[in-house]
């Protein structure tokens, strides 16, 4: 993809973590499938494929409304185990441990299946020798996402790591972007907001005066008809390199 050049380089960084800098969503439809499997003796009654499509459904419902997305991302264990079991309801199972043990493996699976994107570690080194300042804003709750940070030795390069569950308001709130450009002493227009979700690494950094580049994760182009406009479009971290030198 071809990447026009800026006409001038930000002061700071602002990164998303989740698939930004880390896999994480592109291996869900397969750990489902995988832990739909692994408890197919447990449901003679339905089939792991028919299960599958329920949970999808039922995630697709789930995760559409704001308010839901918002509590269920900051307690991930009740959210999933809410979705499985609802997925057995609607087809006359009510089994809530049964529901709660599908959605752990399903977690458990996940957090194998998880590792930072190719070039992305090597791009965080890259930009810290450099001299750029960095701030990581992600959402979710504390445990977890210090978790990953932690296990992938993330903090280093950052001077300001904010997580929603800790400063209590999450992306799209203006109050996580003016945190962080308060921790860097840095203008909005001197600041880029880089990650893959178009609503919360874009638009909501744009209304307030930064740089929105959208990591194209799957390389399928901007939506059909999208109000969104990212100023850059890359399709993984390590394209910043070029973006920026």
């Amino acid at each position: 993809m071809g990447m026009r050049t800026p006409s001038r380089l930000p002061a700071a960084l602002f990164l998303d973590m989740d698939d930004t800098i880390l896999e994480d969503t592109l291996s869900t439809a397969a750990c489902w499938q995988t832990a739909c499997q692994r408890f197919a003796d447990d449901i003679p009654s339905l089939t792991p494929a028919t299960l599958m499509a329920e949970i999808d459904t039922v995630r697709a419902w789930y995760w559409s409304d704001r308010g839901r997305h918002r509590q269920g991302r900051l307690d991930l264990d009740r959210a999933r185990a809410e979705i499985v079991a609802t997925a057995l309801r609607r087809h006359g199972i009510v089994a809530p441990d049964l529901a709660r043990r599908i959605a752990v493996c399903h977690a458990e699976l996940r957090d194998q299946a998880m590792k930072p994107f190719p070039g992305a570690l090597e791009t965080l080194a890259w930009l810290r020798e450099r001299g750029m300042r960095m701030a990581l804003l992600t959402n979710g709750a504390s445990a977890p996402q210090r978790a990953k940070i932690e296990r992938f030795g993330l903090a280093p390069f950052f001077q300001c790591i904010v997580i929603e569950g800790e400063l209590g308001v999450g992306k799209p709130d203006e109050r996580i972007y003016r945190h962080a450009l308060n921790r860097l002493h840095v203008t909005p227009s001197q600041a880029w907001m880089v990650g893959d979700n178009l609503e919360w690494d874009v638009m909501a950094p744009q209304r307030g005066g930064m740089t929105g580049v959208w990591i194209d994760l799957t390389r399928a182009g901007l939506p059909a008809g999208s109000a969104i406009q990212p100023d850059f479009t890359i399709c993984a971290l390590h394209e910043l390199t070029t973006l920026l030198n």
